[in-house]
């Protein structure tokens, strides 16, 4: 019952508002620019140097200079704008963008990301712009499996990996819940897989807040 990685994409891609400028990081995070709801106006932005990017690009679509910075091909939408890597640096720098959406190894209840090593020597770094969102984005959104392979919860109490920015994240998009981490608190949006709160909480190791909404029915004629 847990969600596909296209179903989290689709997921976080409900919560980006109207008119939100958002940056999109390399992998499961690349694919909610496919889902983005058609009566929002979103500018997308990417680090290699342009704004007003679209939709992955289909087979018939392909343009070999228009890629994100994943090196996937892309679309690009009315009044696209390209610039240097350093101005393109800047706007994440000066807080433009209104919402970053990025992969993670761990989470911290406290909104501590770690997202560039593991701390396995056979880990390759790989820093990119993720510092920089980190800290200029307005809001970030995080992206990942609940478990790793080894089934190591990666929503945690504190992180173990290097961090990449301290109490940034916003919001945790898993394959088993959504997260909200408010002052050291982890409150569940949601849950998709047939866990309740308590068995949840249980196999993650951490206390959970459930800020669920509660569905009322209200019969006709009752007073």
């Amino acid at each position: 019952m847990r969600l596909t990685r296209p179903q989290i994409a689709e997921r976080i891609a409900q919560d980006i508002p109207d008119k939100a400028y958002v940056n999109l990081g390399i992998g499961v995070p690349t694919l909610v620019s496919d889902y983005l709801p058609d009566d929002r106006q979103i500018v997308l932005h990417t680090e290699n140097g342009m704004l007003g990017m679209g939709r992955a690009a289909t087979e018939n679509e392909i343009d070999l200079d228009l890629i994100n910075a994943g090196k996937i091909f892309v679309t690009e939408e009315l009044g696209a704008a390209y610039f240097h890597h350093a101005d393109s640096f800047a706007m994440m720098r000066g807080g433009h963008i209104d919402y970053c959406v990025m992969g993670a190894y761990q989470v911290s209840a406290r909104g501590d990301l770690a997202n560039w090593r593991t701390d396995s020597p056979r880990s390759i770094p790989g820093v990119g712009g993720a510092m920089d969102l980190a800290v200029g984005a307005k809001h970030v959104y995080v992206v990942m499996d609940l478990f790793s392979k080894s089934g190591e919860c990666k929503l945690v109490e504190a992180c173990t990996y290097p961090l990449t920015g301290a109490e940034c994240v916003e919001r945790v998009y898993t394959d088993v819940a959504v997260f909200e981490l408010t002052r050291g608190n982890v409150r569940v949006l949601e849950i998709f897989d047939d866990l309740d709160l308590e068995q949840l909480s249980a196999i993650m190791g951490l206390p959970l807040i459930d800020a669920r909404p509660t569905l009322v029915n209200v019969m006709a004629g009752t007073p």
